[in-house]
């Protein structure tokens, strides 16, 4: 590509991963979209960027739920660029809410919350809600889907585009408990954006009935699992569709962020690692795989 200038666009990047996210692209020379769904928010991550010496950082309003804030968006990076070269969709919803006093005065040790040793505990912590787990999966799934499908012209304009799914190890196939779903969901050779949206709806079904654990869904972070999964899925699906971008999903590291209740044992910095690796791969790099923070790994 030569010295020519890269765009980007990083979803959900008023704070925490996204944020520096931006902040490390833009250290490499990247001209970056810093989107938020909050107005005030994104300005003001943008303006503390711009005064830390990155002139190469824009705000623009971005809810990956909304058809006309994508449409918008996608607008502005037409008229002013013509293209894309890099899309980190980082932009995500836990899918549960959580009783913060529980948690702070369970004290809760970290070694014991990331094999789910305490799951029991936890349980008691997250409440899986209908319309927690409905925002969680229009958010990681489906606000993905929409942002990307808006947004590929302009990709498909880049001489070396590069899609880079944020994602989580909690996406990983081998901790679904249905046998079934899991093969259905790792044959990818077969696998379509339809069975996948019929995966979400019968999970938001189940969790409406109240019947997540007789149906073989995961019951630790139920809907965030199932998005990612799907989001995994996609990923593949994508990168088999379009063979000219190079398109992969990064589980960044357990991160000390909001969406961890900041109980992640990882600093931002190193959380933001993968996803840049992923979105500056020189050409000819892998696609349609998962990376454990920079490592390659098994979907």
């Amino acid at each position: 590509m030569g010295d020519a200038c890269k765009y980007a666009v990083v979803t959900g990047a008023n704070r925490g991963i996204g944020f520096e996210t931006v902040k490390q692209l833009a250290n490499s020379g990247v001209t970056v979209f810093l989107t938020a769904r909050d107005e005030k928010r994104g300005t003001e991550a943008m303006y503390l960027l711009n005064e830390q010496g990155f002139s190469n950082v824009v705000f623009h309003q971005l809810d990956v739920q909304d058809a006309q804030s994508i449409e918008s968006l996608t607008k502005f990076i037409q008229t002013q660029y013509g293209r894309l070269d890099i899309l980190v969709n980082n932009a995500g919803a836990s899918g549960v809410v959580p009783d913060e006093d529980v948690l702070r005065a369970m004290n809760m040790d970290l070694v014991d919350w990331l094999p789910g040793k305490t799951f029991d505990d936890i349980q008691v912590v997250m409440k899986t809600m209908y319309e927690s787990a409905k925002l969680c999966l229009d958010t990681n799934y489906y606000g993905v889907k929409n942002v990307t499908e808006a947004l590929l012209p302009l990709l498909q304009n880049s001489p070396s585009p590069r899609i880079v799914n944020v994602s989580s190890h909690r996406g990983a196939l081998n901790r679904m408990p249905n046998e079934e779903r899991r093969k259905e969901l790792g044959d990818i050779e077969n696998l379509t954006e339809d069975k996948i949206d019929e995966i979400l709806q019968k999970i938001l079904y189940d969790l409406k009935q109240d019947s997540l654990e007789v149906n073989g869904w995961q019951m630790m972070l139920p809907a965030y699992s199932v998005s990612k999964v799907s989001l995994n899925a996609y990923t593949q699906i994508l990168a088999r569709k379009y063979p000219k971008i190079c398109i992969n999903c990064v589980h960044p590291g357990f991160v000390n962020t909001d969406i961890t209740w900041h109980r992640g044992t990882m600093p931002v910095e190193e959380g933001a690692e993968g996803p840049v690796m992923l979105a500056l791969l020189p050409d000819g790099g892998p696609s349609g795989c998962y990376f454990d923070h920079t490592v390659l790994a098994e979907f």
